[in-house]
């Protein structure tokens, strides 16, 4: 596992460790993944056998207390990420546009990567020894992706005879004792309608092992390739795919107190419906998977007092065509205090997936420019830290956040919650933050 930061005054950097480094034993045993990892370093007294960017290695002995972690950061979470051997008809990867960088054409099944960060999983890729491990290790929640609990249906959208066997899948994680959370991508003419229906009444059925159940609208780029026809929701679809959801959600709530069933917040864009009250999303259990993200960002918003201030400030801020809506009614709040606030909304359109595309994670650097290069008469330029890669300052199609900087006068901040909208509105001024870190830390 190799070393990608070490943290100040942390026992990494006691012991002298630095990035590059490669911790190639743990008490005579190989950490093949950052599971193994926090498994082996749980131990008081520690033997490391460590590598340096020369090839040169060294043991490390040293006692430490049981809660103790290391202070570093890896460059991976695993050894090697497992990846996906279906052909899903819906699956984005195969929708990105070509000659891009490798790492975006990642289809990763990993149960791993599933315990770690929430990565969805099929189940038709693990072998009798993952279900041992998981169940060894103790690897719950996980999070699944369902698509349908038909299995001639589920076959037909993962395009792999295992698909079918979902149930039995099913069955074999529980028996291992883990929850987890589900996903279903709705296609229309596969797995709506009744089959919805169907699969939300047997998902019903493994509670409590189940936890949650996602709804997200399927999407299509300009760059899809596959002859399978696919097509996306338009307004009347989503207003049916809501009205059928929200009949279920009254009699969960009814019957548990919690909604469990939570629609992805395109759906709601799409049909031109509010975005359901907070309470309405419990916990937030999935609101990395899209789900509840707009009610969570709306109430940082308003969570934080409106100051009033004296500073001319112009601002733009870019968002996806769905999202910019929800900035522009938010803004216009804050400006009938501060009369010398100017906030323009910029809605940008998605020139590199195609239009259809209008959430603003998707958002490259290349179509920002290409808005804004005419609308940046202003002091700040916000964009969405979504769009950026995790962890860096990259957007999808490899344009650094530096090099956009570079071709405006505004200031650029990347903005991740309602609270820092906010406060930039109000004047204030934010510390920038990296985003999220898909490599593993200790």
């Amino acid at each position: 596992m190799k070393i990608a930061e070490i943290e100040p005054n942390s026992l990494a950097e006691e012991l002298e460790l630095e990035v590059g480094d490669k911790i190639l034993k743990i008490n005579n045993q190989t950490p093949h993944d950052l599971i193994e990892f926090s498994f082996l370093f749980a131990d008081e007294e520690i033997e490391m056998l460590v590598e340096d960017q020369g090839g040169e290695q060294e043991i490390i002995e040293f006692d430490k207390d049981a809660d103790e972690e290391l202070g570093a950061k890896f460059e991976s979470a695993v050894d090697k990420v497992r990846q996906c051997k279906n052909h899903c008809v819906f699956c984005f990867v195969d929708m990105i546009a070509p000659k891009m960088r490798k790492t975006l054409s990642v289809k990763d099944d990993d149960y791993r990567l599933s315990f770690l960060y929430g990565n969805f999983i099929t189940l038709t890729n693990l072998t009798d020894a993952d279900f041992r491990r998981i169940k060894n290790f103790h690897l719950s929640p996980l999070y699944v992706s369902i698509q349908a609990m038909n299995p001639k249906v589920r076959e037909k959208m993962l395009r792999t005879p295992l698909a079918g066997k979902i149930s039995a899948q099913l069955d074999k994680l529980e028996s291992c004792g883990v929850e987890y959370h589900t996903q279903v991508v709705l296609c229309p003419g596969l797995n709506d309608g009744a089959e919805l229906d169907f699969t939300i009444s047997e998902l019903l059925k493994r509670r409590p092992h189940v936890q949650s159940l996602a709804i997200v609208p399927v999407g299509v780029t300009k760059h899809r390739r596959d002859k399978f026809p696919l097509i996306q929701f338009d307004k009347l679809g989503a207003e049916k795919v809501i009205a059928q959801v929200e009949e279920v959600q009254k009699k969960i709530r009814a019957d548990c107190g919690k909604t469990f069933l939570y629609l992805g917040d395109e759906f709601y864009f799409l049909a031109e419906k509010k975005i359901p009250p907070a309470d309405f999303y419990d916990d937030f259990p999935q609101i990395e998977n899209g789900i509840g993200m707009t009610r969570n960002f709306i109430d940082e918003f308003r969570a934080e007092k409106i100051l009033k201030s004296d500073k001319k400030i112009s601002v733009v801020a870019v968002a996806g065509t769905s999202f910019a809506r929800v900035l522009k009614n938010l803004a216009a709040e804050v400006m009938q205090f501060n009369k010398n606030l100017s906030v323009k909304i910029l809605p940008v359109v998605n020139n590199f997936f195609g239009e259809t595309v209008n959430v603003s994670g998707l958002l490259t650097g290349e179509d920002i420019f290409t808005a804004l290069k005419d609308n940046c008469d202003c002091n700040k330029i916000l964009i969405p830290a979504t769009a950026l890669r995790s962890g860096e300052n990259i957007f999808l199609d490899d344009m650094t956040l530096e090099s956009l900087q570079k071709k405006f006068s505004a200031q650029i901040v990347p903005i991740r919650t309602g609270a820092e909208f906010l406060k930039i509105l109000c004047g204030e001024e934010i510390e920038p933050q990296k985003i999220f870190h898909t490599y593993g830390e200790l």
